[in-house]
């Protein structure tokens, strides 16, 4: 059950969103003048038998999938390595920045006596 929301499948969520179909669409029917109104039967019919083949035929088995072991990977080699490259020229860059502007500053002979 990997595409569970609060433990609910998907089939549910589909359940739902066809009941709030065929609830809004047989008020729209409902408001409609003439035989247009015998239209809500159809739409409560299909939306009962959508709702009986998700629920007699269910996509996934009940029983969850035997156990296995869990591997460790790091999804986020890539991305690591190349905040490391970003980082070490950033570094470097600051380094020879630094070297024109601060380490060869002249430094000027004082007098010895005015």
């Amino acid at each position: 059950m990997s595409n569970t929301v609060l433990d609910v499948g998907t089939g549910v969520f589909i359940i739902a969103l066809v009941w709030i179909g065929a609830l809004l669409f047989g008020m729209f029917l409902l408001k409609a003048s003439g035989s247009a109104k015998l239209g809500i039967i159809p739409v409560f019919l299909l939306a009962l038998c959508v709702t009986l083949l998700l629920v007699f035929f269910p996509r996934s088995e009940e029983a969850p999938p035997p156990y296995q072991e869990t591997r460790i990977v790091d999804q986020l080699f890539i991305t690591r390595y190349v905040l490391l490259a970003v980082t070490a020229a950033v570094l470097l860059g600051a380094f020879f920045l630094l070297l024109p502007f601060h380490l060869m500053d002249p430094v000027y002979a004082k007098p010895l006596r005015t």
